[in-house]
């Protein structure tokens, strides 16, 4: 069992750094695991079903999860069922250089280095999607 938590300074405006991030449609340009994400349009408990196909330790895992967004807290929450109790939530703050994005994980899976380079890898990626692109993320 496990709760991570890993966070990032990206150069940008915290509320359009934020639209960009909580648009389900964005969410394989930096989840790298993630291949596909597409609202059912259903609301389930916890937040809005998202449909999601994943590469999970080379495995193609395809299933529903939750989102719910939270535009005023600038916080995005997901998680999905089963028996790793996964769950995880993305914030953004305002920082002295832009934004700060925190994201937190928590799951009963006991993979503690994988889980935390993935964390890393996340960040890395949001940092490159918006700081590495001469366009608007929004």
């Amino acid at each position: 069992m496990g709760d991570y938590e890993h966070t990032a300074t990206v150069s940008a405006d915290p509320d359009e750094l934020f639209r960009y991030l909580a648009d389900v449609h964005h969410l394989p340009d930096y989840f790298s695991s993630m291949q596909e994400a597409e609202p059912t349009g259903e609301h389930v408990e916890g937040g809005d079903e998202v449909h999601v196909v994943a590469d999970v330790e080379g495995k193609r895992r395809e299933g529903d999860a939750w989102i719910s967004v939270d535009d005023a807290a600038r916080t995005l929450r997901w998680g999905s069922e089963g028996p790793n109790g996964y769950h995880g939530e993305l914030e953004v703050a305002p920082a002295d250089s832009g934004s700060r994005v925190a994201v937190r994980l928590h799951t009963e899976r006991a993979d503690g280095p994988g889980i935390r380079a993935g964390l890393e890898q996340t960040l890395a990626s949001i940092k490159q999607q918006v700081e590495g692109s001469s366009t608007d993320p929004a």
